[in-house]
């Protein structure tokens, strides 16, 4: 498992996270998912609200690539990994409660990412490179 620093915390807490799955058939989808934060120093959640296509992808096996970009400063992080759906349990208690609290509807899920591999996506020569643990 790959793990978050604080500064990649602070990013995803702070800016936009769009997440890119893939269908059966080789259909790739990328969306923002408003809800991502930061479960442990080597999981991301979010809230699964409208059952689209990027989580049909997930129920169908897919991983998950997860963008963010600050671009003020130019810098941002890609994080890909394993999804996990939970429906029921404490975990999804607690952030379907969170949801109900900011006035949105209970999720249909919540997924957790358990991130294998981070790569930074800062501008200029180390773009795209993965980032060693």
């Amino acid at each position: 498992m790959a793990r978050l620093t604080n500064e990649m915390k602070e990013m995803i807490q702070s800016q936009q996270c769009f997440h890119a799955t893939v269908s059966r058939d080789g259909v790739p989808n990328n969306a923002p998912k408003r809800s991502t934060r930061v479960f442990d120093d080597e999981t991301l959640i979010f809230n699964e609200g409208v059952g689209g296509t990027n989580y049909r992808n997930i129920l169908d096996g897919s991983r998950v690539c997860v963008a963010v970009v600050n671009r003020e400063i130019l810098d941002g992080y890609k994080f890909l990994g394993t999804p996990e759906v939970l429906t029921e349990g404490p975990v999804y208690d607690k952030s379907a409660e969170m949801s109900v609290k900011m006035g949105m509807p209970k999720p249909k899920a919540v997924v957790l990412i358990h991130i294998e591999e981070i790569f930074t996506l800062k501008a200029g020569p180390t773009a795209g490179k993965r980032i060693e643990e």
